[in-house]
């Protein structure tokens, strides 16, 4: 396989799919997150120094029918240039005349970005022919869009068919997000603790079975602890739980005791009587929170035990929030999960954090330079930890 580092891209158009999906203010159009973008400029950088040019490539949002004004690309444009140090120019078409005009005129050292990809349905069915003219643009395809590497689509998978083994490669964003996974997964240090929370156990169901095989200690909290709680037989009040469920978490439970897999749930809960922070909020028992209460966050009891268990670990992976951390009264847990596995970082631990949730709290909290990896992938890296095989990797790794 050919990597970014021995490819000189000197005199060659590259084509990059990158994950420009980023956050914007629904008035003024502004981006209230760029770490997308500042990700994605090693790659961009290694092929203008090397005397390339580069034509890039992304989906924002959801459009539905076609092209809508507050999903266009131009939104990014003054922005992304302003972090490259260079223009970048703007065509508002991604395919036909005018993209093949734009991308012929590319002179060296210059980038030039494509409307939205989602504009054209045939993105997201995955079209032939839609790929075929995306490659025709371009000498070399580079995949540095983590983020949809588990969509079969037009952009992040087809395309590399027209395109021979050695013109087709990861990006840095790319290569570095497989290296870590592969970290946690498969070269893994023991003792390895795992952390998943989040709402719902229908979300990680396969995540959780997966760990339960390679991990020594995995870490429930947020809203789906309640359904392990409720298959114990316990007392959950109004707290979140899915019924239905409840058959999983039992066999979860059973598969982790037969593996000798320390399985954590949070001893004890910050409750409320609403969902929100002006309720009257108790501390509980979480398998005993009376009726009319819900579990928000993880208690004091809980949060020392987890520390404990993160402090002591080799490797750990980390996604899902341990409550509900946008509302002031219930991030404590959060915020100290985050800590601990920053401190367990700074004492030799490697450590990743994943999913939407969890990125963000790192963020906010100040410890997105304390962990070892920030995933930009939430369902893609999940789906490479289920051991699902990635379109958008395979396609590259496969001729």
């Amino acid at each position: 396989m050919t990597t970014i580092d021995s490819f000189i891209f000197s005199g060659k158009k590259a084509i990059i799919r990158v994950d420009f999906n980023v956050p914007l203010d629904k008035k003024t159009f502004e981006i209230t997150d760029d770490s997308r973008i500042r990700a994605s400029l090693k790659t961009i950088s290694k092929i203008l120094n090397d005397g390339g040019s580069v034509i890039l490539m992304s989906h924002l949002g959801r459009p539905k029918t076609g092209p809508e004004e507050k999903y266009s690309l131009k939104h990014i444009v003054a922005h992304a240039s302003k972090l490259l140090g260079r223009e970048i120019k703007f065509v508002n078409d991604c395919i036909g005349e005018v993209a093949k005009q734009a991308a012929a005129n590319l002179k060296s050292g210059e980038v030039l970005l494509l409307e939205n990809l989602r504009f054209h349905p045939e993105e997201e069915k995955g079209d032939e022919n839609f790929a075929k003219e995306l490659a025709l643009l371009a000498d070399v395809y580079l995949n540095d869009a983590f983020g949809t590497a588990h969509r079969a689509h037009a952009s992040t998978t087809i395309i590399a068919n027209y395109f021979s083994k050695e013109n087709k490669m990861f990006g840095y964003l790319m290569a570095s997000e497989i290296a870590s996974a592969d970290k946690v997964m498969k070269n893994t240090q023991h003792p390895f603790t795992a952390i998943i929370g989040g709402a719902k156990v229908s979300d990680k169901i396969l995540i959780l079975e997966k760990l339960v095989d390679i991990a020594d200690n995995i870490i429930v909290g947020g809203g789906m602890s309640y359904t392990f709680f409720k298959a114990m037989g316990g007392n959950i009040g109004n707290s979140l739980c899915e019924n239905d469920r409840i058959d999983n978490a039992i066999k979860l439970l059973e598969k982790a005791k037969q593996k000798n897999v320390k399985f954590l749930l949070p001893a004890d809960s910050m409750t409320s009587d609403v969902f929100g922070n002006d309720g009257n909020r108790k501390t509980a028992d979480s398998k005993n929170i009376e009726t009319g209460f819900m579990g928000l966050d993880i208690g004091p009891k809980a949060v020392e035990e987890f520390t404990q268990t993160i402090m002591n670990s080799k490797t750990i992976l980390w996604n899902g929030p341990m409550g509900v951390f946008e509302m002031s009264n219930f991030r404590n847990g959060t915020v100290k999960i985050a800590e601990a596995v920053a401190n367990a970082t700074q004492q030799g631990a490697y450590s990743l954090v994943g999913g939407g949730d969890s990125v963000a709290a790192v963020n906010q909290f100040g410890f997105a330079d304390k962990v070892s990896y920030v995933s930009t992938g939430g369902g893609a890296l999940l789906e490479y930890f289920e051991g699902k095989e990635l379109p958008g990797v395979a396609a590259i790794m496969h001729d």
